[in-house]
C-alpha cells in the first residue's frame, strides 16, 4: 500500500531532517547582547542569527499541518499522483524559504516560498478530506 507513495514518504522524512538542521542552526550565533531574558533572539531582522531562529520556530508551526494532511492522504489511500507531487513541491518550496529566509531579508521571495508550501499544505489537507467523504 505505502509503495505508492514513496516520494511522499521521504518527503516526509526530508522533513524531519531540514527541521533538525534548522534546529541546529537556530542556535549559532546567539550572544548575551542579541538573546533576551530569556534565552530567545532579541527580534532583529538584519542579524543572521534571529532569521534562524524565526526559520526554525516557522518550520515548527508547519510540521502539524503538513504531516496531518499527509498522513490521512497516505492512510486514505488519495490519488499518489498528487499527494506526491504535493508533498515534494512543499519540500522544495521549504528548503527554499529556509535558505531564502537564513540568507537573506528578502522579504517578497519569503513569502512566495511559504506560499506555495502553503498551498500544498492546503491542498493536501483538501484531498484527505475529499478522499474520507468520498470513500
Amino acid at each position: 500500500m505505502f509503495s505508492d507513495y514513496t516520494l511522499a514518504l521521504a518527503a516526509l522524512a526530508c522533513w524531519g531532517l531540514l527541521v533538525l538542521a534548522l534546529s541546529g542552526l537556530s542556535l549559532r550565533g546567539r550572544t548575551p547582547e542579541n538573546r533576551t531574558e530569556s534565552g530567545l533572539p532579541k527580534r532583529n531582522y538584519a542579524e543572521p542569527s534571529y532569521r534562524a531562529y524565526r526559520a526554525y520556530a516557522n518550520a515548527m508551526e508547519s510540521s502539524p499541518p503538513f504531516m496531518a494532511g499527509l498522513l490521512a492522504c497516505i492512510m486514505l489511500g488519495a490519488a499518489p499522483f498528487w499527494v506526491n507531487g504535493l508533498a515534494a513541491v512543499f519540500i522544495l518550496s521549504r528548503i527554499a524559504m529556509a535558505y531564502i529566509h537564513i540568507a537573506t531579508e528578502n522579504q517578497a521571495a519569503r513569502s512566495g516560498a511559504y506560499g506555495i508550501g502553503w498551498l500544498c499544505m492546503l491542498a493536501l489537507g483538501l484531498i484527505a478530506l475529499i478522499s474520507a467523504i468520498t470513500g
